[in-house]
């Protein structure tokens, strides 16, 4: 699903399931998409309302998840206001729904499964933290109508969000947890509230700053634990970071919002690990599935050739570069996809030219990806095979023609005194 790029959330102003959809909706997840979500879940009575807010200066996207009387899940109310929010509802005597009802509901719903699978999860964490506070199986604990529904749509929409970004890399920096106390069913508690507290265990949090209040909510809480791989890479480059989903509240002094930052990794300089295995008991025709299963898992790099293994065997070396955030996933797809027993692994640093990718007008309304390396001479370009497969196949033109013809439109299009000139499609090309 992923591109290259991955998504780094950054909860300084905490974190909860609205504030992700806002921050999706403005990094480009389509809004008539969500606004059809509750529908596709089974909740008829169930709308989406999305607007553009200030927050501090910040103009920031705010996503309401609203039954039909207008009824809303509204932020925890702090102990120091005596009034109610106006929409906030009295949950004691208003219907409810238990964690194992929901959880079936995902399951009948048109959903892929990278998306059910991960939402499933975050109601079965939900349902542990709150059943381990009141002392219940996950199951059974219930949640009010408006909570309920709320947390259908925040859950699945900020999973399949990321999954119609085309993003299924995520990381998170600290996460902002509040301060004060809040009024709770059962009289005031400290924040983090009980639940929320169970469900960040084992993430970094920050407990500096201006937030006084919830912060971060138990939905958003159990979004990190299924979505974030942890802390973003050492090095990566921004590539849209004015994603911002608003809070409930708009208090002074900071803006209560959620970033996301979209990004791609930055391999110019730093540390790689090796990954190596010598393997004599797999057939060759299965090299180039596991190729592709390390390349998905998080590979720069991978090489293969062949050597010789003891007892006079023939077999092959497999070696793969891997960002160190990633040499658990890559090792782990070196197990499933291969024979090996085992991987060796050594850490280097390397240096690389500084890239980037266009994309050049092929003719016939065809674009075609080209890789660009800035080196000390001048750009350096290479188009990319599998694209230049395309328009041979599409044309009819020989493939080393067609890499030749875009090789010079790339760099005509990248050159210092045409690099904001649009590379127009010759004679030659549209033959």
């Amino acid at each position: 699903m992923s591109d290259g790029r991955f998504a780094i959330l950054d909860p300084a102003a905490g974190i909860s399931g609205d504030m992700l959809l806002g921050a999706l909706v403005a990094a480009g997840a389509p809004a008539e998409w969500l606004r059809e979500l509750p529908a596709r879940l089974g909740l008829s009575d169930v709308g989406v309302h999305i607007e553009q807010v200030d927050r501090c200066g910040v103009r920031a996207t705010k996503v309401n998840v609203q039954l039909a009387d207008g009824s809303h899940e509204s932020p925890s109310e702090l102990i120091h206001q005596p009034h109610t929010h106006p929409h906030s509802h009295d949950h004691h005597h208003a219907p409810h729904r238990h964690v194992g009802e929901l959880i079936g509901v995902l399951e009948r719903a048109t959903l892929s499964e990278w998306v059910r699978a991960r939402a499933v999860r975050a109601f079965r964490l939900l349902g542990e933290a709150e059943g381990s506070i009141h002392g219940m199986p996950a199951e059974e604990v219930a949640l009010h109508e408006v909570g309920a529904m709320d947390a259908l749509v925040d859950v699945v929409g900020g999973i399949e969000g990321f999954e119609r970004l085309g993003i299924d890399r995520i990381y998170h920096r600290p996460v902002a947890i509040g301060s004060g106390w809040v009024r709770a069913a059962h009289g005031a508690i400290p924040i983090p509230a009980p639940a929320t507290a169970i469900l960040l265990e084992g993430l970094e949090v920050s407990t500096g700053g201006p937030v006084v209040g919830e912060a971060t909510t138990p939905t958003g809480a159990v979004l990190l634990r299924v979505l974030s791989s942890g802390a973003p890479p050492a090095r990566w480059r921004i590539v849209g970071a004015g994603a911002w989903g608003a809070g409930g509240r708009d208090p002074e002094g900071y803006p209560n919002a959620l970033r996301l930052i979209v990004a791609e990794p930055s391999h110019e300089a730093g540390e790689i690990v090796v990954l190596s295995t010598d393997l004599d008991d797999l057939s060759p025709e299965y090299l180039e599935p596991l190729r592709e299963a390390l390349f998905d898992a998080g590979a720069l790099d991978v090489q293969m050739w062949a050597t010789q293994m003891k007892k006079g065997r023939i077999g092959f070396r497999v070696e793969a570069l891997v960002p160190p955030a990633e040499a658990d996933r890559v090792s782990d797809a070196f197990m499933r996809h291969s024979t090996t027993a085992g991987i060796r692994r050594q850490t280097m640093e390397r240096y690389t030219l500084p890239r980037r990718e266009v994309e050049v007008d092929a003719g016939q309304g065809i674009n075609v990806r080209v890789k660009v390396l800035d080196a000390p001479d001048g750009p350096r370009v290479k188009p990319e095979y599998d694209d230049v497969a395309a328009v041979a196949l599409r044309t009819g033109r020989a493939a080393h023609e067609v890499a030749r013809d875009l090789h010079h439109r790339a760099l005509r299009l990248v050159s210092p005194d045409g690099a904001t000139q649009a590379v127009t499609p010759n004679k030659e090309s549209n033959e």
